[in-house]
């Protein structure tokens, strides 16, 4: 089995209100320590999302109905259901990769700022970035809210197809960043070790990365997935949040069988946080499995 090692700190969650409407809430800061092979991993807390049953988001070709009836299954709420952001850092030698950037400026009280901080990093110490894909809870933390870049010494490596979508849909940030973009095609390795994965559908180019050192792996996922119950139980249901909807559910549908196949060690940056674990195979979907070894404890600001 490949050499996978745990130290975790993380601080706690702080606690939704029973009114808490669709949106972003806070995070607290978090972190995760693991090594995989011979790099250090690290999950960072960022903030969150609560998005209510009624809005649609899993399976309204459904209905509410048959949403609720997999929650209540999983014995979770069948009101609202809450969604981490997460994000992933890789240190190894010459680069210091963060894996999306999190919420940023748009939600002050995020915590992906933080969290890198208990982690022992500074942003100017980052080299690299490497973007899943272009939503704001994902490129937000890219630039500060002085509009500067958030991380001046990174590249910025998304794929070509997430770069023209990008500038499309986000002019601004586009202008603020586009000196340090490095596009690529998926497919090949763009840091040692490092290999984009074409997930096209929830965007027009978002990808997965697969992390390799010695038979050690693991895949930070993006958003192919959003929920650990929902999206796995029924992976093929449509996505509210997917660009195409059809197509989003084909490449999670697609990806989910590869990674429970292959049983690869997942980061899924939605997932409850640390979002590390294995894609199960049950019946005619999937369930979660986190990482028992990667708990995470309790602390104060």
């Amino acid at each position: 089995m490949p050499r996978i090692a745990y130290a975790v700190f993380a601080l706690s969650l702080l606690p939704l209100s029973a009114s808490a409407q669709e949106g972003p809430v806070p995070g607290t800061a978090g972190v995760a320590n693991f090594s995989l092979g011979q790099i250090k991993l690290t999950a960072l807390r960022d903030g969150g999302y609560v998005t209510p049953l009624a809005s649609g988001a899993f399976g309204a070709e459904m209905g509410a109905a048959a949403v609720a009836k997999v929650l209540t299954e999983a014995h979770l709420p069948t009101d609202k259901i809450r969604l981490d952001v997460d994000a992933l850092l890789v240190r190894m030698p010459g680069h210091v990769v963060l894996l999306d950037t999190g919420l940023g400026p748009q939600l002050p009280s995020a915590a992906l700022i933080q969290s890198l901080k208990l982690a022992g990093v500074q942003p100017s110490a980052i080299t690299d970035i490497l973007i899943t894909h272009a939503h704001d809870d994902h490129t937000g933390g890219l630039a500060t809210a002085a509009h500067k870049l958030a991380f001046p010494n990174a590249a910025i490596r998304m794929s070509s197809r997430e770069w023209a979508h990008l500038q499309t849909q986000d002019p601004s940030l586009s202008k603020i960043v586009a000196s340090k973009v490095a596009a690529f095609e998926p497919g090949s390795e763009i840091l040692p070790g490092i290999t984009p994965i074409a997930l096209y559908g929830h965007t027009p180019g978002q990808v997965g990365y697969e992390i390799v050192s010695g038979d050690a792996r693991i895949e930070d996922i993006g958003d192919v997935a959003h929920s650990s119950v929902i999206s796995l139980a029924k992976a093929q249901w449509l996505g509210e949040w997917d660009g195409d909807q059809k197509m989003g559910a084909v490449a999670r549908t697609k990806e989910l069988a590869r990674l429970a196949k292959a049983h690869t060690l997942v980061f899924a940056p939605h997932f409850p946080f640390p979002g590390v674990g294995w894609i199960i195979a049950k019946g005619d979907g999937y369930v979660w499995m986190p990482d028992s070894r990667l708990k995470a404890g309790r602390g104060e600001n």
